[in-house]
């Protein structure tokens, strides 16, 4: 992590400040702390912000805030981090259904690393899974934390289509797809839960920073959750967890 932030220009109404130069829940920490402060300091002409492994892209109108006073008002938000506090993150509870036609490679998992399909799905719902960022597709989530012990290298040839919601694993990182997309990683159980619906308020489910528990569902459940969520019926469990 760096001492001081790193301020560097993007385009002509971008920036990206730089936390640090690897992938940690310290640096994930520090940014999700500067955005809240951000949102907090009602700062005129900021349009965006996306926080990503170890900085935050802030996009701005450059007509309300000239570069070198939004670096000034900036600077004073991470001064003043200590004395804003930070809010307790979101643990969201995603119900999935493991293996068998949801879980493709589970079994594959499960032989890479020694262990039956019963320990890949009890050490992979153990535990709560930070959200670094979202990317490659709307909303979804590369979640940090994962255990070392299913740890599995991604597909040497990616399909061209994996269904929205499958659960993947790839090296050491698990994560969600929201929708239909080609995808490399090894599939181990899906969510009936929409992580995206574009006509949705808001239409991403999860953000960065906060956490992802999963919850081993049976076939039964999953349908039943899948009815519901398809009548706009289900309300995802979301919970309150002070992970400082």
């Amino acid at each position: 992590m760096y001492e001081n932030a790193r301020f560097l220009p993007a385009g002509d109404k971008s920036l990206i400040i730089e936390f640090g130069d690897s992938i940690s829940p310290e640096i994930n920490k520090k940014i999700r702390n500067m955005y809240l402060a951000i949102e907090k300091s009602g700062l005129e002409g900021i349009l965006e912000m996306v926080p990503t492994y170890r900085s935050l892209l802030l996009s701005y109108n450059p007509v309300k805030i000239r570069y070198s006073e939004l670096c000034s008002r900036l600077r004073e938000c991470e001064e003043n981090l200590g004395d804003t506090g930070s809010e307790p993150a979101k643990v969201v509870e995603i119900p999935t259904v493991y293996g068998g036609e949801y879980g493709a490679d589970i079994e594959f998992v499960a032989q890479h690393n020694n262990l039956s399909i019963d320990d890949v799905v009890k050490i992979h719902s153990s535990k709560d899974y930070l959200i670094y960022m979202l990317g490659f597709t709307p909303g979804f989530p590369y979640l940090g934390g994962m255990s070392e012990k299913i740890e599995t290298p991604r597909l040497k040839t990616p399909r061209t289509k994996i269904p929205g919601g499958s659960v993947g694993i790839a090296g050491k990182q698990t994560g969600i797809y929201p929708i239909d997309s080609p995808g490399g990683w090894q599939l181990i159980g899906k969510t009936p839960v929409r992580l995206y619906d574009p006509f949705g308020e808001p239409p991403v489910l999860l953000n960065a920073g906060d956490y992802v528990r999963f919850v081993p569902v049976d076939e039964k459940e999953y349908k039943s959750i899948l009815k519901l969520v398809e009548e706009k019926k289900y309300k995802v469990n979301i919970a309150l967890l002070d992970k400082e």
